[in-house]
């Protein structure tokens, strides 16, 4: 009731499949941060609808934005979790066209759709501070060598390879940098959280790891590019995408990417969340009539409604925005992410109060949209930082 059923027919076997194979182990599943095993059984239900990052599936998946955020809104509205660890596991893309050894030991894994990425970003120290990372990368002979943490890294524990963005020391700029598991092996610990418990977030620590100078990022593009491979191959988002790469920093492109992601992610626990109040308002009584019948709960469902509508058009402005390579998608993408998040926190907690103490129970789903809402106002940014993005979008003057 009150969903928007665009997207024809991918968007209709999704959610169908979603319902079946997902929405009946989601309470249990999401209790406990997900281990390799049930990542990729997980992923593995979702590669059946050509969603995953193995060659000729990830340009079908990230390169077709639509079908990307259909994905993020509907798998979020049933386990956002999922959506999280299947969408940071895209670094693996980059290992066909790594360093050769990279290749040799993750190639066939990524055929088979079971190379687990992570995009390792945040340090303990500099929190929202990306652009100035304390992991360093030196340069020695044919190798680099990185040195640093990371932490908050979604699938960091059961990941086989990681993007790290460093301080590349030789170039004296940021760069990011492609490691493996099997030929540079780095020291992981899972972390708990508050929301999005079934996302492996962990800290990462690099001693000494050391990997060819073929995985830095932009050695990986330069050398495919040589080759002969158009970006479309080697980073597979839509050419209006790629293009911002070569316009502005590759971070903050993988960015407004990401956050146009966050902000249809924030939709779907949204949608979540308004359908299980509506249903409740419907059919739970109290002095012999139901609950939806007084005016306070009426009041409290036009808000969720409210922020859910704005939130899924705001969302598909910065969609289209970003099809088009527009140069206002980064400020607003930034503006989507802060606005939706900070809605879903509002709306899960309506949804809630309307369940009242029913939705406190852990058995109830209600509590388990809250906390995956909260969580949504931090990761990729936090609201703040959106802020003053969009305030440097705006203005050309930097606050931060």
């Amino acid at each position: 009731m009150y969903y928007d059923d665009d997207g024809g027919e991918f968007r209709e076997n999704l959610r169908a499949h979603l319902e079946e194979h997902i929405e009946p182990i989601v309470d249990e599943a999401d209790r406990e941060p997900l281990t390799r095993e049930e990542f990729l059984e997980y992923t593995g239900v979702l590669r059946e609808l050509d969603i995953g990052f193995e060659p000729g599936v990830a340009e079908e998946y990230f390169g077709n934005l639509e079908r990307f955020t259909i994905v993020s809104e509907e798998v979020s509205r049933v386990w956002p979790s999922l959506n999280v660890a299947l969408q940071m596991s895209f670094p693996s893309v980059f290992v066909q066209h790594a360093a050769d050894v990279t290749q040799d030991a993750m190639l066939d894994k990524l055929h088979d759709g079971e190379c687990i990425g992570c995009l390792a970003v945040t340090e303990p120290e500099g929190g929202s501070d990306t652009a100035r990372p304390n992991t360093v990368a030196y340069k020695d002979g044919d190798e680099y060598v990185l040195e640093g943490k990371k932490q908050w890294v979604g699938n960091a524990p059961i990941a086989d390879v990681a993007l790290v963005v460093a301080h590349d020391d030789e170039a004296d700029t940021q760069d990011m940098f492609l490691v493996d598991q099997a030929n540079s092996p780095f020291e992981t610990e899972t972390m708990d959280k508050l929301g999005w418990k079934g996302v492996n977030n962990g800290k990462m620590y690099f001693d000494d790891v050391r990997i060819p100078e073929d995985n830095r990022l932009s050695n990986i593009v330069g050398n495919a590019l040589m080759d002969g491979a158009d970006m479309q191959e080697i980073v597979p988002f839509p050419e209006s995408v790629s293009q911002l790469f070569f316009e502005q920093k590759a971070l903050n492109a993988t960015f407004s990417f990401m956050r146009t992601g966050m902000s249809f992610m924030a939709v779907g626990i949204m949608q979540a969340a308004f359908e299980e109040a509506l249903e409740y308002a419907e059919e739970r009584e109290t002095f012999g009539d139901p609950i939806g019948s007084t005016q306070l709960v009426q009041e409290k469902l036009y808000e969720i409604l409210r922020d859910l509508e704005t939130s899924r058009h705001l969302s598909r402005h910065a969609l289209e925005l970003l099809k088009r390579g527009d140069d206002r998608a980064r400020l607003i993408s930034s503006l989507a992410k802060a606005y939706t998040a900070e809605r879903s926190v509002d709306a899960t907690y309506n949804a809630l109060q309307i369940h009242g103490g029913e939705g406190l129970k852990t058995e109830n789903r209600l509590e388990r949209y809250y906390r995956d809402a909260s969580v949504m106002t931090i990761p990729d940014g936090t609201t703040e930082i959106q802020k003053l993005i969009v305030g440097k979008e705006l203005t050309g003057m930097s606050a931060y």
